[in-house]
């Protein structure tokens, strides 16, 4: 009896296990819904007007209501994303194309609109690539013979 007693048991542990399981799964699915919801909730009261922000440019009193989603986003106005020197906090700074963020003059080379940085890593990627390029095309004339 024993044997059939531990038998029984195991299965109805067994069942309680999966049913439990199937509840932590429901809830999952609950959770993951409402945080779905949330999220959705959120994207709604951001592109509305009244939560369209200001430019960080100090006295700036651009509307950003009708901004594009971009300067929305980093909270600049198209007029002074393209500006050669802003104030900010009472620095000197330009808008950076590459980072999408305010940095100081000293940051800049001449009137470019992304910072060394950023402009040394895009150089030496298309360095990069142009030398690759150049190798295969090297190796594809000495393979050559004229066949």
């Amino acid at each position: 009896m024993s044997m059939k007693g531990s038998k029984a048991e195991a299965k109805r542990s067994l069942r309680e296990m999966s049913e439990e399981e199937e509840e932590d799964t429901f809830e999952e699915e609950e959770d993951e819904e409402e945080a779905l919801e949330k999220k959705q909730k959120g994207k709604a009261t951001s592109s509305s007007s009244s939560s369209a922000g200001a430019c960080q440019v100090e006295r700036c009193t651009a509307d950003m209501s009708r901004a594009k989603q971009y300067h929305r986003r980093h909270k600049v106005c198209e007029f002074h994303a393209k500006a050669p020197v802003v104030r900010i906090y009472g620095l000197h700074q330009r808008f950076c194309q590459q980072c999408s963020r305010f940095h100081e003059l000293g940051e800049f080379d001449e009137s470019k609109r992304s910072c060394r940085r950023r402009l040394a890593g895009h150089n030496e990627r298309r360095r990069k690539s142009a030398s690759e390029g150049e190798g295969e095309r090297s190796q594809d004339h000495i393979g050559y013979q004229g066949y």
